[in-house]
């Protein structure tokens, strides 16, 4: 079951979700809209190396903004800063966000209860779009979880994002690998 914006609220007060900075205004009827944080990030490398830990360099977005284009891949970081403790929280783009041609996540939409951190963003364009620090991106939803948390995420010793940041975080799949 989806949260209720009154729902939101009731556990934003007895701090099972935490969002900051929170803005009563970006609460919609049953999400709430997150935005796009002041750093890009690319991957320094043409080709990826799913063993190997890859490079990014770092981008700051300018006030009068930042072009994306299509054939580049860019990892973004919401402004707002969530921890979810007994909801499972999916992280979605905004409906004037994908008529503008823009993804904001490949496969990681999902995140997990415990997950307490910036979200990284996987973004992708159709056609050469200029974007800003602060811009509406996307919208979190959350998920009612059915029975007890036997290990949240921020307590799990494989989980590879706990670390606290405000920009972009590279895939560390090869921290799977032996």
């Amino acid at each position: 079951m989806i949260l209720s914006d009154s729902e939101i609220l009731r556990s934003i007060e007895v701090g099972a979700i935490v969002i900051e900075p929170f803005r009563r205004e970006k609460l919609g009827s049953n999400s709430y809209d997150v935005h796009l944080g002041r750093t890009l990030a690319l991957y320094k490398d043409e080709v990826l190396d799913a063993r190997s830990h890859n490079q990014i360099e770092y981008i700051e977005i300018p006030e009068d903004g930042y072009v994306l284009y299509p054939h580049e891949f860019y990892l973004g970081v919401t402004e707002e800063y969530t921890e979810t403790h007994k909801h499972v929280p999916f992280l979605e783009g905004k409906s004037s966000i994908g008529r503008l041609g823009i993804d904001i996540h490949a496969t990681a939409g999902k995140g997990d209860v415990g997950f307490c951190n910036t979200w990284t963003l996987e973004i992708s364009v159709k056609k050469p779009i200029r974007v800003y620090a602060g811009m509406p991106i996307g919208q979190l939803i959350y998920f009612e979880v059915s029975g007890e948390i036997l290990t949240p995420y921020n307590k799990k010793n494989s989980a590879k994002y706990n670390e606290q940041t405000n920009k972009p975080v590279e895939s560390k799949m090869w921290m799977n690998f032996p």
